[in-house]
């Protein structure tokens, strides 16, 4: 750069300005946005893959390679270098991360457990339980005496620039020792440490003096978090590098000064995290005299089934769909994305709802799994997930589309586009639906149980708690079951963690189930292909 340049930028949360300077002729609009706390979509990494990054320009001009962009137009932060001297962008809504997460600190305990707490204290004293998840984190500060959750917060995994999902960022970090070292500092320094700050300050006591920290996770997760390489867990075979409980310093994982210690939970397997092992043990599914499935429908989807004869688990790559990624109009589950839809048909109408009662902005997992399921019910949608032809006829003329992804329904506009399900977000859709049907399916069958013979069907984390059992069945996400069938159980993750404050041998227990689940690879077995194409149909 000649001289000074300066970005100006606006979104629907803040606005304002940054002076360039001379190193940061290389450095994207998406990063540069970073600084100033706004977060994007970045959901491929950075990569330029996806358009979940996408800003308006509304003044200047951008180099994207060899290529000079004028504006007006809409390009993609995370490809483009500032190249006039003053350049002017607008975030629009949907591609922000930045909104408030909804980090789920909900969760019921279905065990008992003992008041033996792992770190020691005395009345009054506080120690911290952490669910460090792939896209948010929960955090809760606790009365180690009295077991009182005295403040919790939740916050985006600020790990979350370098990709959104778990596979990105194994990769990202098998780059170099560098980036390694910057992820951990993400989810270290930038995200566990305000959040156990900002807990400790609600609970009215500092930081220096929590007593000790539990941390759940999967286990990419934690081995980012630890600062060690993960990249064994992207290739065959997928090993770990540790499983087993660890304990760490604060000080040493970058999180605080002060020496108190942070005991990592047990984990599973490579995509069989501690965040299972922690649910396990908090439902208390172990112990069950009948049998019942833990789900968690996630991109990674963990599935755990408890029969007479053991533990059995397994992860399936659901992708990003139920998440909000690949849906033309998908975003995830913050204020403003559309999380229920319902539809009749005669006179054909669609009805939306949206979290927080906001105008729409997208929509989240629960609302396009309800397309699916309320489109197939009125026979909209085919066993295959297209359009039904006879059906379009009834179908008002100003709510059908033709784009890029075919044709789509309009489910109303936003600030600044209009919000669709196109044959193709449904075809992603199917994709993710399928992969968790036929690995609860493959898990059923091999030790010969059907759906009518599962006592319980425990549904985790975020999505599982705002899910509609009747659509989950009625698209084919939990084939064969019954509602009466389906519970929500919340951050079960979170739980497990809050109950290894309390009691001291509940890792040990955890670890336990370590050495006794049987993980089914999903990839060796040889009936999980046609599984998968079943299930791609819609019921």
């Amino acid at each position: 750069m000649q001289e000074v340049h300066r970005l100006r930028f606006r979104s629907s949360e803040t606005e304002g300005a940054i002076e360039l300077a001379q190193e940061d002729a290389h450095t994207s609009l998406c990063e540069l946005l970073v600084r100033t706390g706004i977060y994007l979509n970045t959901r491929c990494g950075m990569r330029g893959l996806c358009r979940g990054c996408e800003v308006s320009l509304e003044d200047g001009s951008v180099m994207i390679g060899d290529e000079r962009i004028t504006a007006p137009g809409t390009i993609r932060s995370c490809r483009a270098l500032v190249a006039s001297p003053e350049v002017t962008i607008r975030v629009p809504p949907r591609s922000l991360a930045g909104h408030r997460p909804i980090a789920i600190s909900e969760f019921e305990i279905l065990v008992p457990f003992a008041q033996e707490p792992t770190f020691p204290g005395t009345a009054g004293d506080v120690a911290l339980a952490a669910d460090i998840g792939t896209t948010t984190v929960a955090m809760i500060a606790v009365d180690i005496c009295d077991g009182r959750i005295l403040a919790e917060a939740g916050d985006f995994n600020r790990q979350i620039r370098f990709g959104d999902n778990v596979v990105t960022r194994i990769h990202r970090a098998g780059e170099s020792p560098e980036m390694l070292a910057r992820l951990q500092a993400c989810v270290s320094a930038e995200t566990l440490r305000p959040l156990a700050l900002q807990v400790c300050t609600k609970a009215g006591t500092r930081l220096a003096s929590v007593r000790g920290m539990t941390v759940a996770g999967n286990t990419a997760m934690l081995h980012l978090l630890a600062g060690e390489d993960p990249s064994p867990l992207g290739v065959a075979p997928f090993r770990a590098r540790f499983l087993e409980p660890r304990r760490f310093t604060a000080a040493a994982l970058g999180i605080d000064a002060a020496d108190w210690p942070v005991q990592f939970l047990p984990g599973l397997a490579a995509y069989v995290g501690a965040d299972l092992a922690a649910g396990i043990h908090a439902t208390g599914m172990h112990f069950a005299e009948k049998p019942t499935l833990l789900v968690d429908v996630g991109t990674n989807g963990e599935i755990i089934l408890k029969t007479r004869d053991g533990l059995f688990g397994c992860a399936t790559a659901a992708g990003p769909a139920f998440e909000g990624g690949m849906l033309s109009s998908g975003m995830r589950a913050v204020p403003g994305a559309i999380c229920h839809v319902r539809m009749s048909d005669d006179p054909f109408r669609i009805e939306s709802r949206t979290i927080n009662g906001l105008p729409p902005q997208g929509i989240c997992g629960t609302g396009a799994l309800d397309f699916l399921a309320e489109g197939r019910r009125i026979g909209l949608l085919g066993h295959a997930g297209r359009f039904d032809e006879a059906f379009l006829g009834r179908v008002p003329k100003d709510v059908l589309r033709d784009g890029e992804g075919g044709r789509a329904l309009s489910l109303g506009r936003s600030a600044d586009r209009e919000i669709t399900m196109s044959e193709v977000d449904i075809a992603h859709l199917l994709q993710a639906k399928a992969a968790i049907g036929a690995g609860i399916r493959t898990l059923m069958e091999r030790v010969g149980l059907a759906p009518t013979d599962i006592s319980r069907v425990l549904l985790a984390g975020g999505f599982g708690r705002h899910i509609d059992p009747a659509n989950a069945i009625r698209s084919g996400l939990l084939p064969g079951f019954r509602a009466e069938q389906i519970e929500a159980v919340g951050n079960t993750s979170l739980a497990g963690a809050y109950i290894a404050l309390l009691d001291r041998s509940a890792v040990a227990e955890m670890d336990e189930i370590r050495a006794s689940i049987d993980i089914v690879e999903l990839n060796l077995d040889p009936g999980f292909e046609d599984r998968f194409i079943d299930e791609l149909a819609l019921p």
